[in-house]
């Protein structure tokens, strides 16, 4: 059964250790394809979250966005694969940032093509949301097994 776990750990991280290695290998001075990619996405998400909400996003560069979401997906893949609670919590954090950014399907109307791909995307996320939400419940939930042992019984005669 730990084997299972394992296996089944390696599998699911497989999804954020790669991405985040393609996006490490991708990275030059000014964040790579992906920042360049993000950087249109991520305007229109400040407009919109400071249009709905009357909160501005602070200005940023858009590679120390990148560069904290490789280092999120790297670390959380890391420490996930081993069982931790906390690597969980560093992906539920990148699934949390990045998905209303890069699957911003509420910006088109239904009868585009692009929004069936971007809402497709955007509920795989979900997804991926929701078994790291599993996780961490049942990691919280499971009882802990006691340290002290039971005292040795004497012997009456």
């Amino acid at each position: 059964m730990a084997f299972l776990s394992l296996l089944g750990r390696l599998l699911f991280v497989s999804v954020f250790a790669l991405s985040a290695w393609q996006e490490y290998n991708q990275f030059g001075a000014d964040g790579g394809s992906t920042a360049k990619a993000l950087t249109p996405k991520y305007n229109v998400f400040s407009k919109h979250f400071a249009t709905h909400t009357g909160f501005q996003i602070p200005a940023f560069e858009i590679k120390f966005l990148v560069a904290g979401a490789i280092a999120l997906k790297a670390i959380g893949s890391l420490l996930f694969v081993f069982g931790s609670t906390t690597g969980a919590l560093l992906l539920i954090l990148h699934q949390v940032i990045a998905t209303p950014i890069l699957y911003d399907f509420y910006n088109y109307d239904i009868e585009e093509k692009e929004f069936l791909r971007l809402f497709i995307k955007f509920t795989q996320s979900l997804a991926l949301l929701g078994a790291l939400l599993f996780f961490v419940g049942m990691k919280n939930s499971t009882p802990r097994r006691s340290s002290t042992k039971k005292a040795a019984k004497t012997k009456t005669n």
